[in-house]
Formats: C-alpha cells, structure tokens, sequence
C-alpha cells in the first residue's frame, strides 16, 4: 500500500488510448505505461480524468487496472494509483473496494459532482470510503468537481486515518502554499503550470498530466529541487512551460493525445464522447 511516508515526486494520470473505433486500445496502454515507467516517474494514476473515466464502462475499469498492473510489472515497481470518484458515496466506495482488490496501492478521490454538496457532505463522503480499506488521496479540483473545498474542510479530511495526502488543483499558489506549510500530510502539485512553484512552497511532488510527454524532464525538474540545484530546476521547468501551456490550449486530454499520437507512442487520438459511459 501507498502511505503518507511514500506519497511523492512525479505521479501521471495515463490517458485512455482508444482504436479508431472507439474500443480499448490496450496495446497502446501498454506500451505507454512501460514507457513512461521506464523514464522514471514516480507513480501512475489509471481512471483519473485525463483517463476519461466518466466515458469508461465497467468492465474497461477492470481490463485498465489488470493492463496496468501488469505493465508495471514488466518494467520497475512504483504504486498504481486508480481514481475512484463517483457522483454517489455508495458507488464511490464500492469502486474503491473493487480496485483494492484489483492490486491498487492507493485510490485517488475527489468530492462527488453533479449535486454540489455541502462541505459537511463532502466530509461524510470521505469518511465511508474507509470502509474500501485502501489509502485514499484527495482530489481537490474544482472546475471539475463543481464543490470548492475550503481549508477547514481539506484539514478535516486529511485528517482522517485512510487519507494519506491531498491533490490540490485549484491553481491558487498562495492557497498551495498554505496548505503545503500547515499540512503534516503530503500535498501534491494538481496544476501543471504551477509544478516549480509549488515545490518551492512546499509541496512533495505533483500529479502532472503533462508529464506523459518529456516524463524525464519533470522527473529531472523534481530530482534537482530535491538535490538543492533550484537554479537548474527553474530553468529545466522553464523549458517545459510552453508543453504545459499548449496541452492545455484545449479541454484536456484532446491535445495531449493528439502530441502522444503524433509522437508515436499511442496508435490513434480518439475521444468518447460522453454518452458513452455505462457506470450506474
């Protein structure tokens, strides 16, 4: 299992690749996976939103995770991290307990969308997913979730003995900084364009969608904070800003599969469109 001891460094959130008609392409996913663990990250995040996992049916949930773990495997051991997240508690909890029992080594979570909960809500939300028995991070964006989580709520939730840390996507630094500095538990970077900063304020590491491309640099860009080298750090970063600030030109993950696609390493840049989700 994942824990708040280990919880660091450069975790990607995987995209789905589909064929040209629209199934799993599981060699691609494959392929990408060993690719990516061999350049060093940290973690890997399957069924995360860059993943579309609203468009993922239940079965494909399953058919990820096995790809996955086996694709590790293959190539270097680092945890498998499976977002989890459902629109009801009864589901979220239930899908937790199904990837702990699929090999996931920790559940990446964010508040229910669609209903707007309120932030007591979203506290109980958060504790019956200790009945999963798996290391849950807290997802905290809320241009996705549709719920602001505020700081008494964040710190409520890290508390709780199955959170071992916080993804903190809202983009404000100065709220990143606050919560890096107050937190005993690891934050992590949820806003690519601020991956640097976030590390000199504090945070352990980032989930980076954008670090399925040049995934090297940004584990080079971490490695050389953590040594002291912060010059060579910013000016590493600095030179993956503008892949930053193209792939998310567009709604996301549509120009990073199409730079994956045209780079080689996945077979096509098809999307779903939403109605294809078959989760109940």
């Amino acid at each position: 299992m994942l824990t708040e001891d280990t919880l660091r460094g450069v975790m990607v959130p995987v995209v789905t690749p589909f064929d040209h008609s629209g199934e799993l392409d599981i060699r691609s996913f494959e392929e990408l996976i060993r690719r990516l663990v061999s350049k060093g990250i940290h973690g890997l995040i399957v069924n995360g939103t860059i993943g579309e996992s609203p468009v993922l049916e239940p079965r494909e949930f399953e058919i990820l995770i096995a790809a996955a773990r086996q694709a590790i495997a293959a190539t270097r051991a680092i945890p498998l991290i499976v977002g989890t997240g459902a629109s009801n508690t009864s589901a979220a909890v239930r899908r937790t307990a199904q990837a702990k029992s699929l090999g996931a080594h920790a559940a990446l979570v964010a508040a229910p969308d669609y209903h707007f909960p309120s932030q007591q809500a979203v506290i109980r939300h958060f504790q019956a997913l200790a009945e999963a028995d798996l290391p849950i991070i807290l997802c905290n964006p809320p241009h996705r979730a549709g719920v602001a989580l505020d700081p008494e709520t964040v710190k409520i939730i890290m508390g709780m003995e199955h959170v071992i840390g916080l993804k903190e996507g809202t983009g404000n630094i100065r709220r990143m900084f606050r919560l890096a500095r107050s937190m005993s538990k690891p934050v992590l970077c949820g806003e690519d364009k601020h991956f640097f900063a976030s590390l000199c304020f504090g945070a352990k590491g980032g989930i980076m969608a954008s670090a399925n491309l040049d995934s090297e640099q940004f584990v080079q860009v971490y490695e050389l904070f953590r040594a002291g080298k912060i010059d060579a750090s910013y000016q590493l970063f600095h030179q993956l800003l503008p892949l930053v600030q193209f792939l998310f030109s567009e709604p996301t993950p549509a120009p990073l599969k199409w730079l994956l696609t045209q780079r080689g390493y996945i077979r096509s840049d098809r999307l779903r469109l939403l109605e294809g989700s078959m989760w109940k």
